[in-house]
């Protein structure tokens, strides 16, 4: 694709964004309706374009190009494809972003200003192997009426084709305007769109931190990044140990190709000897390798852990353990190696989970409960297009309300400036109250 090419597709887009946000709920769930209708209807053909992919990802795999832990994530099966789906319904279903009224203020008589959640506009991403990742986004961006741009990895080419044909006739197909959403598929495309400040509006990249920083430091788009995830359980002294050792499993063994996956246990040492045996041989039984620091060494035999261990997300079946002296040598643990993207702790001392959730400045923070709810599906959201762990403008799993902005609204009757202004000026009331913002309404009053 040429440079004018992609100039095309964003002013497209553009035109597209400013319609879709005039398209009403009902007409932007339909579409995501049709949209999973399409996707069930058509569950044969995205298997054999991910069988394409997959292949090819096997192959890269055995000459050592590829990790296992991304071809799981490539890999869609017939209840994956449901799964899609009913995630795509799950989005129609959520309540309206657009349109709510954040705040409402009166002036003066008959002034009065309201604060409307509005999309961002045009929205351009760039995110990792799983084809799934272009249907959420894809679904977000419809229910919030945005426009996207969707750059997938070369590694899911073939899949992210087909479920990209299929979202884009089944939204037209429902009336929705063409070019709402844009599929690139060359990286050179990518550094074509960081220098489209005027026509992007928000760029989320997920990826590795050296990627998210590559396209930070080569673009003035806001950035909303989504990177690796370094996530910890801590097994306090006050854990129920049947407990943590239930948690510590799923949050490695669930799924550990994914970025709330755990990939470090904090264990306090006054529990170590009790719970350490325990939680290996059943890692073990799942081919976890576990490696320890020289105090985890001390009670159970596993590798060594390396410095460099404690910096890795591995994403795959290894864990890292270390053995810390105190809740607070827990948290200097998390604070200096963290990612700030999902951390737990496992205790029955409600003071002591609270130090430990108000210290630690990451974007999720459980209390007796797995890494992996982190995630936009599990929280409600409908599904997410990243999770951030910066600070602004939307942290952790980013659904709708973070693919909305704001803008005011000011409801006047012939108001001017002058009246409140010099020695006879009139004084503003400034109250706060409840209520709506409807077009014209004082007016019609």
């Amino acid at each position: 694709m040429t440079e004018t090419d992609i100039e095309a597709d964003v002013e497209e887009a553009q035109h597209a964004a400013l319609e879709l946000a005039k398209r009403s709920d009902e007409d932007r769930s339909e579409a995501l309706h049709a949209i999973a209708d399409a996707i069930d209807a058509r569950t044969d053909e995205i298997l054999a374009e991910n069988e394409t992919d997959v292949a090819e990802g096997t192959r890269l795999l055995e000459a050592g190009e590829y990790t296992q832990a991304l071809v799981d994530r490539l890999k869609l099966t017939e209840s994956k494809i449901e799964d899609i789906a009913e995630m795509v319904r799950s989005v129609a279903e959520q309540d309206d972003p657009l349109g709510r009224t954040l705040s409402a203020r009166e002036l003066d008589d008959d002034l009065e200003l309201y604060k409307v959640a509005v999309p961002i506009g045009v929205v351009g991403t760039v995110f990792e192997s799983r084809p799934d990742a272009l249907v959420q986004i894809a679904a977000l961006g419809l229910k919030s009426g945005n426009a996207v741009i969707l750059k997938g990895g070369s590694e899911a080419l073939h899949s992210n084709r087909i479920l990209f044909e299929i979202i884009e006739d089944a939204a037209a197909n429902a009336g929705i305007p063409d070019g709402w959403a844009q599929h690139i598929e060359a990286r050179e495309d990518v550094d074509a769109l960081l220098e489209m400040d005027e026509s992007i509006d928000l760029l989320m990249p997920r990826g590795s931190s050296e990627f998210v920083s590559y396209i930070q430091d080569n673009t003035s788009i806001p950035v909303l990044g989504h990177t690796e995830g370094i996530c910890h359980v801590y097994v306090d002294d006050a854990a129920d140990l049947s407990m943590a050792e239930d948690i510590a499993y799923d949050a490695k063994v669930q799924y550990p190709a994914v970025c709330n996956a755990v990939e470090t246990l904090l264990v306090h040492e006054d529990v170590a000897e009790a719970f350490l045996p325990t939680i290996t041989d059943r890692y073990e039984t799942a081919d976890v390798e576990v490696r320890g620091d020289e105090r985890t060494r001390e009670i159970v035999d596993v590798a060594a852990a390396t410095a460099a261990d404690w910096d890795t997300e591995y994403g795959d079946l290894i864990v890292s353990i270390t053995v810390v002296d105190s809740l607070e040598a827990a948290i200097d643990h998390v604070t200096t190696h963290g990612s700030k993207h999902t951390e737990s702790i496992v205790t029955e001392d409600a003071d002591r989970a609270s130090t430990f959730m108000r210290s630690i400045d990451s974007a999720s923070v459980f209390h007796n409960a797995s890494t992996r709810f982190a995630d936009g599906y599990r929280f409600g959201l409908g599904a997410e297009v990243g999770i951030s762990t910066g600070k602004i403008h939307a942290r952790g799993p980013v659904g709708l309300e973070g693919l909305t902005t704001y803008k005011y609204h000011l409801e006047g009757d012939g108001h001017l400036v002058a009246t409140y202004a010099g020695e006879d000026a009139r004084p503003y009331t400034h109250d706060e109250f409840d209520g709506d913002w409807v077009p014209g309404h004082l007016s019609e009053e």
